[in-house]
């Protein structure tokens, strides 16, 4: 299908939008009410889960504030009057029935100053503890509480509080004033993590589940805690398949490392609202593809054939100032020499290097569009032999002296460090790829007239590299550089005139000669081409260092 006018392409794009703009309005209305229906569903059973998060949070926070109120809160006078034995009373009257591992308290009046003091149940009294890594826990807890109490400052609001910088004594901590609301000590508790993880944390999701989820068969969640190491401590359910948690939630209170997460335990009512959305919007659009499909195999192939003709265009376009600047050269050398305006023997040569670079730069355009024209019809040939490489580098290099030299470049040749092995390939498809690489530095080469080319040996592989430090290539474009007719259209390349054969020409003749072409570039800082050709079997060495940059013998 080839579209030639305007009008054509009109009606393709009207046809288009006529079929598809009725179908997604129905498309989007079906959408929007099974979305509606999801959502609604999907918000009151989220908000279900939520709450019993909150009932577990709750239960398990009311459990440890209430027992902390109940112990801790030891009258002052136990301090201010050095009377700790009645502490060690109080701890045991009033007990824990567990989760706790130890008692302690710490006393700023009196010559106490600060002192550590574990509750001893066995004997009803406090001992101080030998140093441990527990010891080492509750002084750092109580460091602020001590800085507090040798300022001698006031608290005017005494709250309970948690400390878990050492997972594996979390405590709470409860700080006594006296009249004058200065701190004269602090009661503590160390909580047992097994309690909670075995006793509590059960307890208190069993409890929600009766709150919550009371009579309804089959809607209780599964409830999965994570500790601080992301350790599975905890499933209401051991048994049952669980999926991704619908909601998680840390701790508010205290185990704030520990998340709890909430998954359904079967099909919910927003699962069945989900199920039919996706089945009926899923049967919609694979009607929406079929008929969709077909419209854009034909767009896009009127679109290629579209995209081919320009490109052809263009091409026809910049071949033609390809081939009138070369002409151009010859012709006016030529009239000067037939006008006999040489004056000298090095002049007639100097113009005669002209016309035979310009001569050579055409016969290089010519020999690009019939070796394509040959590649399109499958009829490219090529004649190998055993060369040394380098010799081939360092000819092409000369016939492209004279050509560099008018335009101002600099070679830096690069050779390799030791004899090269031999390779098999085509001499002038090789010269050629090399003089398109060339070719293609010089023209994006944006005013930097340095160009590095090099020779070395990398395993089984022969490397030829051309690097220029000119505009660069896009990493969009590096992948599509190597195809026919395309040019890079961003930046200063759109000015630079071209065939857009030259790079697919090179690709076809390195794969002929079963090898690869690379390319490294970043915009503003030059491209590097490689040529990596494989040596002949056996002759393979291990890899050659890279020598440093010198000037080249072939120097333009």
């Amino acid at each position: 299908m080839k579209l030639r006018s305007p009008l054509r392409r009109q009606t393709l794009w009207v046809g288009f939008v006529a079929v598809l703009v009725p179908l997604a309005v129905l498309l989007v209305l079906q959408y929007r009410w099974l979305r509606q229906l999801d959502n609604t569903s999907g918000m009151v059973h989220r908000a279900a889960l939520v709450n019993f998060l909150e009932g577990v949070s709750n239960e398990v926070a009311y459990s440890y504030r209430n027992d902390a109120g109940r112990v801790l809160n030891l009258p002052p006078a136990v301090f201010t009057q050095g009377d700790l034995d009645k502490a060690a009373m109080w701890f045991k009257k009033k007990g824990v029935e567990g989760g706790v591992k130890r008692l302690f308290v710490v006393s700023f009046a009196h010559d106490r100053d600060g002192e550590v003091l574990f509750f001893q149940s066995t004997c009803s009294s406090f001992a101080p503890p030998s140093w441990s890594p527990e010891v080492r826990a509750v002084w750092v807890a109580t460091a602020p509480w001590r800085m507090l109490a040798h300022k001698n400052e006031t608290l005017e609001h005494v709250a309970l509080t948690v400390d878990e910088k050492d997972p594996r004594y979390r405590m709470l901590i409860n700080p006594i004033t006296d009249d004058m609301s200065h701190i004269v000590g602090l009661a503590g508790m160390i909580l047992d993590s097994d309690y909670f993880e075995r006793r509590l944390l059960p307890r208190a999701v069993e409890k929600s589940m009766l709150q919550f989820f009371s009579g309804e068969t089959g809607q209780c969640p599964i409830v999965s805690v994570w500790d601080g190491h992301g350790r599975l401590a905890y499933r209401s359910e051991p048994d049952a398949r669980q999926g991704a948690s619908e909601i998680t939630k840390a701790f508010p209170f205290v185990f704030t490392d520990w998340k709890i997460g909430l998954a359904s335990g079967s099909v919910t009512p927003a699962e069945v609202a989900r199920r039919s959305f996706v089945i009926n919007f899923l049967l919609s659009l694979a009607l929406a593809a079929a008929l969709l499909g077909g419209l854009a195999l034909a767009f896009q192939t009127a679109a290629r054939q579209m995209k081919l003709s320009q490109m052809k265009s263009d091409f026809v376009s910049n071949v033609s100032h390809e081939l009138r600047t070369p002409l151009a050269s010859i012709r006016v050398f030529g009239e000067f020499l037939r006008l006999g305006r040489v004056d000298s023997p090095e002049k007639a040569r100097e113009y005669g290097d002209y016309i035979e670079t310009e001569s050579r730069r055409l016969t290089q355009l010519v020999n690009n569009i019939l070796d394509f024209a040959s590649i399109e019809s499958g009829r490219k040939s090529y004649s190998f032999e055993t060369v040394d490489v380098e010799e081939v580098v360092g000819e092409t290099l000369k016939t492209f002296g004279v050509r560099l030299r008018q335009s101002g470049f600099r070679i830096a040749f690069e050779g390799p460090a030791s004899p090269l092995p031999p390779v098999r390939l085509d001499r002038g498809a090789i010269a050629q790829s090399l003089s398109n690489l060339l070719d293609n530095a010089v023209k994006y080469s944006s005013g930097e007239t340095d160009i590095e080319v090099g020779v070395r040996h990398d395993g089984e592989w022969i490397a030829i590299w051309v690097r220029d430090h000119g505009i660069g290539i896009p990493k969009d474009e590096q992948a599509k550089i190597f195809e026919r007719f395309h040019r890079v259209s961003k930046g200063l390349v759109h000015d630079v005139k071209g065939s857009g054969l030259g790079l697919s020409i090179v690709q076809h003749i390195v794969q002929a000669h079963r090898g690869r072409v690379t390319v490294e570039s970043r915009p503003g800082e030059g491209s590097t081409f490689s040529i990596l050709l494989p040596v002949v079997p056996g002759t393979a060495t291990a890899r050659s260092p890279l020598p440093a940059a010198r000037p080249s013998p072939f120097e333009a």
